[in-house]
C-alpha cells in the first residue's frame, strides 16, 4: 500500500458512497485509477466489505472499544499499516509509556469484534494488547 491507497482508505473511511469522480479529484488522479485501486484493495483483502454505519445511539449491538498495543521490534511501520486498513479501527494514535499504540475500534456486534480482536492479535509485531469497551459517551 502507498500513501494513494491510504488516503483512499481514509476518504472511503469518511464516505463510502463517495462518487468514483469525486475520490479521484480528492487524490488527483484519474477516475479509473480509484477504480482500480479500490478493485485490488477489495482483491487482496484491504477492504473486507462495505456496510452502512448508524450512529452508536441508534444502534444498541454497536460495540466500541479501546485497545492498547504493544509492538515488538521494528515492526511498528507495518502494524501501523495493516491497522490502518481495517474499517473496524476508527483511529490509530501513538503514544508514550507501556504502550506502542493506541487503537479506537468500532464493531457492529460482538462476533464482529471479536474477530477483529484475534486479527489484530495475531499481525506480526503485536507482542501485547489490552482492550476496554466503551460503554457511555458522557
Amino acid at each position: 500500500m502507498d500513501m494513494i491507497d491510504r488516503k483512499l482508505l481514509a476518504l472511503l473511511r469518511k464516505d463510502g458512497r463517495a462518487s468514483l469522480s469525486a475520490l479521484a479529484e480528492d487524490l488527483k488522479v484519474s477516475r479509473g485509477t480509484v477504480q482500480n485501486r479500490i478493485e485490488r484493495l477489495t482483491r487482496d483483502g484491504v477492504i473486507a466489505g462495505f456496510s452502512v454505519r448508524v450512529t452508536e445511539a441508534d444502534d444498541p449491538h454497536a460495540v466500541r472499544a479501546i485497545m492498547m498495543i504493544e509492538i515488538t521490534g521494528q515492526k511498528t511501520l507495518a502494524a501501523i499499516q495493516a491497522l490502518r486498513g481495517l474499517p473496524e479501527v476508527r483511529a490509530l494514535h501513538t503514544t508514550n509509556g507501556a504502550w506502542d499504540l493506541v487503537a479506537e475500534i468500532h464493531a457492529d456486534n460482538l462476533v464482529e469484534f471479536e474477530r477483529v480482536l484475534r486479527g489484530i492479535r495475531a499481525m506480526d509485531g503485536v507482542s501485547k494488547s489490552e482492550t476496554s469497551l466503551l460503554l457511555t459517551t458522557l
